[in-house]
């Protein structure tokens, strides 16, 4: 049982160099990197409040569980420990069960399924068997977890087909971009691990946390903006919305409550 909390117990190991800057750390920059969940998730935790209290409080937990991502990624990184890797994937797959929980089209329900609290329920279902599933044969996760953010690309693309508003396409093409490049990063560390090394620039998979972050907060943003029934002031960006960069979060106070156009 230790054995499965010792350094480098897992069978997963990214392209950083091991040990390059700390004998206690295995992955410096993959661990440091981890860390930026914990700025991240906080503020869209503030931003979207107004927003979670007008639908549903439970849309928290999204960013609450973003926090746990990013403390069991930098332990993973950190110790190369399969303990550490299956906390870090059974947490991304348990952030992905309550967003679709909370978010999923209704539209899109399986026919049998009458209302999102029969849905919760299924999803709960399905994530819990996938928890146990997981420790089959636990180096295919990560391909697993990706497959569903494919799932979530091609759901997203389907809401935006009929969506006319500027701003609204705008941030989807953002979220998309972010997590076009997000995942090349990740697939290039896994995949072409001997070409970075070459050029001693093996450091993708931090890059992969930074870029995954952000692309989730846009992507929710975004699913916020449409989960609203009635029309909104705007879409504006923290900390200054001049930039039209930072983080994208939606405006209730004050908001006409008309049809809008997605």
């Amino acid at each position: 049982m230790a054995g499965v909390f010792s350094y480098e117990s897992s069978e997963i190991d990214w392209c950083e160099d091991n040990y390059r800057h700390s004998e206690h750390v295995v992955e410096s920059f993959n661990t440091m990197s981890s860390f930026i969940f914990f700025i991240i998730s906080p503020i869209m935790l503030y931003l979207l409040h107004p927003y979670a209290k007008e639908r549903n409080l439970a849309i928290h937990l999204v960013w609450v569980m973003m926090i746990f991502v990013g403390l069991f990624s930098a332990y993973f990184h950190m110790t190369l420990s399969f303990v550490g890797q299956m906390l870090d994937e059974l947490s991304i797959l348990w952030v992905l069960a309550v967003g679709y929980a909370v978010w999923f089209p209704r539209r899109l329900f399986p026919s049998f399924i009458k209302d999102r609290s029969t849905f919760s329920k299924l999803v709960l279902l399905v994530t819990v068997i996938s928890s146990v599933s997981s420790f089959v044969k636990p180096t295919a996760n990560a391909y697993a977890l990706n497959c569903f953010g494919l799932h979530l690309l091609y759901t997203l693309i389907m809401e935006m087909k009929c969506c006319t508003d500027q701003k609204a396409l705008r941030l989807a093409k953002l979220s998309v971009a972010l997590w076009v490049l997000a995942i090349s990063c990740w697939i290039s560390d896994r995949f072409g691990c001997s070409f970075w090394q070459r050029i001693n620039f093996c450091y993708l998979h931090g890059f992969w946390h930074i870029l995954i972050v952000i692309a989730v907060a846009y992507g929710s943003t975004l699913i916020a903006y449409l989960d609203i029934p009635y029309s909104l002031p705007g879409l504006q960006f923290w900390p200054c919305d001049k930039w039209a960069v930072g983080l994208p979060h939606i405006v209730l106070k004050g908001t006409p409550k008309t049809e809008k156009r997605c």
